[in-house]
């Protein structure tokens, strides 16, 4: 351990404050973390945790949900434009003329979303369980929101249920082509192709599994193969062969970077929580009415 991870991990016990880090995060923020994970693994740890100050190194809407969460809590962002390019791909308003053209549908908004859309929806989702939530909504009209890449796995999942698709999508994800696929499987043969529901449909099609990052860690630790082609940002497979040394991980075609999520770096964490910034503040009657989706969220894993 080098002296700024000694250093932030001092400054963390004496602020009595817990870092949280998602998987895409850089090996030296993962490195410092309490708890790696995913949206959902970070959503259910962030209510439960009895610390009162949370260092959320992930994007914006990720501190905001564990801020609906925990809205007692103070919840820091340690760059504060580290954003999310598919949350602002919707806005309130476009919601709210969506929900005008299907009065009876429920909407079900992917937790990469602001916490206005939140706020505007009847149930939130994540990668890991958008199946389980749309299965349990209690309409067969469905408005998804904002991936088009996630509501159509959800969709061919559930042929009962009618999903009105907004044409949202990741710029990560979106950069996988069918191209690289094939290619990959024909340089490694022997390998499994574990790809993240934010890719294109066609390769959703044409992989061995579609996964959420915690699914990837699941299928991999428990699978007998040895070698694996992982289909999602490159920060993923350093979370994977940290957890499985012994196995062997190529992405499929060049690594794909998200900007964002590499915006936090060690220095950003320390300063964090020296100055305590940023706090993520939000609109109290935004935080009841997202909470209440954020929470039959969790309810329904």
């Amino acid at each position: 351990m080098d002296a700024l991870q000694e250093k932030v991990l001092k400054l963390k016990r004496k602020k009595r404050a817990i870092i949280l880090a998602h998987n895409y995060q850089i090996p030296q923020v993962q490195d410092i973390a309490d708890f790696t994970g995913d949206s959902l693994e970070l959503s259910k740890i962030s209510r439960n945790l009895k610390e009162e100050t949370i260092v959320f190194c992930g994007v914006k809407f990720m501190a905001e949900t564990a801020k609906i969460l925990s809205p007692r809590k103070k919840v820091l962002l340690p760059v504060l434009d580290a954003g999310c390019p598919l949350a602002d791909m919707i806005t309130p308003v476009d919601l709210i003329e969506l929900k005008k053209q299907y009065p009876k549908a429920w909407v079900v908004s992917y937790v990469n979303s602001s916490a206005e859309i939140k706020a505007l929806s009847d149930v939130c989702c994540t990668s890991a369980n958008a199946v389980t939530v749309v299965k349990n909504v209690p309409v067969k009209q469905v408005i998804f929101v904002p991936d088009k890449n996630l509501g159509w796995w959800v969709a061919k999942n559930l042929p009962d249920k009618e999903i009105i698709l907004w044409p949202g999508f990741c710029l990560v994800h979106e950069y996988f082509t069918i191209e690289d696929l094939l290619k990959t499987r024909k340089a490694y043969p022997q390998a499994q192709i574990l790809v993240h529901p934010e890719c294109r449909r066609e390769i959703l099609e044409a992989a061995d599994s579609v996964l959420s990052t915690a699914g990837m860690l699941k299928e991999v630790k428990s699978s007998g193969k040895s070698e694996f082609v992982i289909g999602t940002e490159e920060g993923m497979i350093y979370r994977l062969k940290q957890d499985n040394p012994q196995k062997i991980f190529y992405s499929l075609g060049s690594p794909k970077v998200c900007i964002n999520m590499k915006k936090t770096t060690l220095d950003d964490v320390y300063r964090s929580l020296e100055g305590e910034k940023y706090n993520i503040e939000i609109d109290p009657a935004i935080i009841e009415k997202a909470s209440l989706a954020l929470e039959r969220m969790v309810s329904y894993i």
